[in-house]
């Protein structure tokens, strides 16, 4: 590779910076309006970190930025180890740049809960797609967050829409429980299965099913495809029996495979077909008014929650109150009423200047 196909290659993917750049918010709006990779990175960078100083400019450059937001079709996609998501994103990217769409693949990789890094690996997992012009992957740590998605995707797929990009892709680790989180911030959620219907149900949690829009049963090819079909029959036997996950729409499941292209345009017509109806009866609107209230509701959570762990009197009392509450000596509930009143008496202190 020449180093001018580096240069180009490292303009497509960009990691993740612990310092982010000092631009004012004018040059992030302006630069991202232009669509200039460098600057969108940048900005990410800027939403991601926990920085006070940091966090007010991205919420000023945002604030500049939200007129041209909201043109994109948002699809998180999620599924079981070992079902092919990343080869599948990349072999649907790729196709999607050849029609003309401009794709923002936003992976959301896991952290170590004991030293909080990342493999990142997203990068080198689609290399095809990462060398494409018309694509912009983001590996982003999910750094712990409840959901498999890192607490500022929302402010990501902002950014890359402002940037021009009409296709969003948030790919998130694992399935559970908690994937409703990125059900919270796409429009469409999409469900990867393996073959082996009957033994798959056995290990996946039924919630995370109910909130899908279609399952897709990848590498159905070579001897692998029958029993991909009947995967297929076996979950929209299941399926029939569900609740669909958006109302006046039909979740089924389908099959494709990465590997020769076969099934990825018409599981792309799906997505197109799920955006045309809801747009007609105003679901899709309906839907991003919702999530933008529980983002709401999560950032106040999340702040919140800062302050009160962050303050000097809880920080300072918890371990005492924890140690009680583990020697049996205090009740959980008197506990954390404790670490309340503690709380709110430093607060009130402080307001009083006593």
């Amino acid at each position: 590779m020449t180093g001018e196909e580096r240069q180009e290659r490292s303009s497509l993917v960009f990691s993740t910076s612990v310092r982010p750049p000092r631009l004012s918010a004018e040059q992030y709006v302006k630069g991202v309006l232009e669509n200039s990779r460098s600057v969108l990175a940048q900005a990410i960078t800027l939403v991601e970190s926990n920085s006070p100083q940091h966090m007010k400019l991205a919420q000023d450059v945002l604030k500049q930025l939200l007129p041209h937001t909201g043109r994109s079709i948002r699809v998180g996609i999620t599924g079981v180890p070992g079902a092919g998501k990343s080869t599948f994103i990349e072999a649907l990217g790729t196709m999607l740049c050849e029609r003309g769409h401009r794709v923002a693949v936003l992976a959301v990789d896991p952290s170590s809960p004991v030293t909080r890094g990342s493999i990142l690996g997203d990068k080198t997992r689609m290399e095809q797609l990462s060398r494409n012009p018309r694509a912009f992957i983001r590996p982003s740590a999910t750094g712990g967050t409840l959901g498999g998605v890192n607490r500022k995707t929302r402010e990501t797929i902002l950014l890359c829409e402002a940037a021009g990009f009409d296709v969003i892709l948030v790919e998130t680790v694992g399935v559970g429980q908690s994937e409703t989180t990125v059900r919270s911030m796409v429009d469409f959620f999409l469900l990867m299965m393996l073959t082996g219907g009957g033994d798959e149900l056995q290990g996946i949690k039924k919630g995370v099913i109910e909130i899908a829009d279609a399952l897709l049963i990848n590498k159905a090819d070579g001897e692998n495809k029958q029993r991909a079909m009947v995967a297929k029959a076996e979950y929209n036997r299941v399926l029939h029996y569900l609740q669909p996950a958006t109302a006046g729409w039909q979740t089924q499941a389908y099959t494709c495979s990465a590997l020769t292209g076969e099934g990825i345009a018409e599981i792309w017509g799906v997505v197109e077909n799920f955006r045309d109806e809801l747009t007609r009866s105003g679901g899709l609107a309906a839907r991003r008014q919702a999530q933008s209230r529980d983002w709401l509701m999560s950032m106040t959570e999340d702040y919140l929650r800062s302050r009160f762990f962050g303050h000097s009197g809880v920080a300072s009392k918890l371990p005492e109150v924890e140690a009680a509450v583990l020697r049996g000596e205090l009740s959980a509930t008197a506990a954390a009423q404790l670490l309340i009143e503690t709380y709110e008496q430093k607060r009130d202190e402080s307001e009083w200047g006593e």
